[in-house]
């Protein structure tokens, strides 16, 4: 661990993570500064509060005088790119730049133990499931990063035990000795391309989560993803592949309708995909990953067996809400990007009236737009981008699209639509920024309004 003690740190960004930074340097005895681009007022009064509490200079939306004895480290939140300005004068006086994931990393205690988890989606879903394996073994395990919670706060707030980590391209991109027990990439397709402008880009912020992991050290990698096979033949850890399309030499599997592991000269027969408690090709590939985590490090199969059936849905995800009138309300608020309400969609076989829009993020909507021709009934657009997102749908040939104004608008709209037999499915496409503080609130709406039309009958 390294000892913080006088270091003079500004934490850029005051979100989960860059408050989570915040409290913990300044428990360790760091001489903290705080900067977010918004002003005082719209970071909230209880924000604020306690960063005078806690002593902490704070640059809002101003930022901060710099020289080169200023600060000794400049700490990024994940929502703050390379490119403002303040980490460009940064730069050019020489002051180190690290993330809050990679701050974690520097204070945990050798006793706590990093299982960490990328992908472009299914991150929070595996990350969830891999916790509620480890904890249905007897096993001390927690969540944090790109979850909602703030790695470095949860670090410091335990003496051993495991962590489960979900981690963005964002974080990845600001790491540089982070490193895991086992780490696992899910799937890399196209997203945040506002941010990082090309794919090759976005693989290698991936990519981050290999680099400094050693022979002693796991990979646990999609095979069928060419770009994450690529990443294998440089990766120095052991590899464990899984495939839901394939059986393997070695790897994790289907194989006679049940997931199979194969492993170290063992093949040893795992759950029956009937008894699966989450639907979806996709969501099988997100149990594969945990699957085989939980098996590398050791848990029993007949614990990672049991752990598969009686597993639920993560919020936000593929979340069945509520049956009104014989429809069923899905909330998939966090497909943020096209591939991730793909994959909702081909999880259905009943009617769809979908919800979707929001900030796309600079995303090519055509190849979704295709999709929902062949899988949608009804289709509700609103948002900043329901034009982009309205000529894509349109010019496949599809015509039953309907745009509101806001969200409320969208889904009594779709209650409208909708038949007996259909799903209402909230599956954005987008991020949700241009209406909400993230997708959870926009989640949390659809769900308020969905239990409300059953309570009134």
């Amino acid at each position: 661990m390294i000892d913080f003690t006088g270091a003079k740190v500004l934490v850029a960004g005051l979100g989960k993570s860059g408050m989570g930074a915040v409290r913990v340097l300044c428990r360790r005895g760091a001489l903290v500064s705080a900067y977010d681009q918004k002003d005082r007022s719209r970071l909230g009064s209880d924000l604020v509060k306690e960063l005078n509490t806690l002593r902490v200079p704070c640059y809002a939306g101003t930022l901060p005088e710099m020289a080169h004895d200023s600060f000794d480290l400049l700490i990024l939140s994940p929502g703050v790119p390379k490119e403002t300005e303040l980490v460009q004068r940064a730069l050019r006086l020489g002051i180190k730049i690290i993330g809050e994931v990679e701050l974690a990393y520097l204070i945990k205690n050798n006793e706590v133990e990093f299982l960490a988890i990328t992908g472009t989606n299914g991150k929070t879903t595996t990350t969830s499931l891999l916790r509620y394996i480890m904890r249905q073994c007897g096993l001390q395990a927690e969540l944090g990063g790109n979850i909602g919670v703030s790695l470095a706060a949860q670090v410091d707030s335990m003496d051993k035990g495991i962590l489960c980590v979900e981690l963005s391209s964002f974080q990845l991109d600001t790491i540089e000795r982070f490193s895991a027990r086992i780490s696992a990439v899910l799937n890399i397709t196209p997203d945040h391309m506002d941010r990082h402008k090309t794919m090759e880009a976005y693989a290698a912020s991936k990519a981050n989560i290999l680099k400094n992991l050693l022979s002693d050290n796991y990979a646990v990698l999609n095979y069928e993803d060419l770009e994450i096979r690529k990443m294998a033949a440089s990766c120095k850890a052991q590899v464990l592949y899984f495939s839901a399309n394939r059986p393997l030499e070695s790897g994790i599997y289907i194989e006679n309708n049940r997931i199979t592991i194969k492993w170290k000269e063992e093949k040893v027969p795992l759950t029956e995909l009937p008894k699966l408690s989450l639907r979806g090709k996709h969501n099988l590939e997100n149990i594969l990953c945990a699957a085989g985590m939980a098996y590398i490090y050791g848990v029993p199969a007949a614990v990672i067996t049991d752990s598969l059936t009686s597993f639920k849905a993560v919020r936000h995800r593929m979340e069945e809400v509520c049956t009104v009138r014989n429809v069923l309300y899905v909330n998939d608020s966090k497909a943020t990007n096209t591939e991730s309400s793909i994959k909702a969609l081909e999880s259905f076989s009943e009617p769809l009236v979908l919800i979707a829009g929001g900030r796309g993020k600079g995303a090519d909507f055509s190849q979704w737009a295709e999709v929902v021709k062949a899988k949608v009934r009804e289709l509700v657009v609103l948002g900043e981008d329901k034009t982009s997102i309205y000529n894509a749908v349109a010019n496949t040939g599809f015509t039953n699209i309907h745009k509101a104004e806001d969200f409320e608008q969208a889904f009594y709209l779709a209650h409208e639509l909708s038949l007996p037999g259909d799903v209402v499915l909230l599956s954005p496409a987008c991020a949700s920024w241009d209406m909400f503080t993230d997708f959870e609130e926009r989640g949390d709406l659809f769900c308020k309004l969905a239990k409300e039309l059953q309570y009134s009958g």
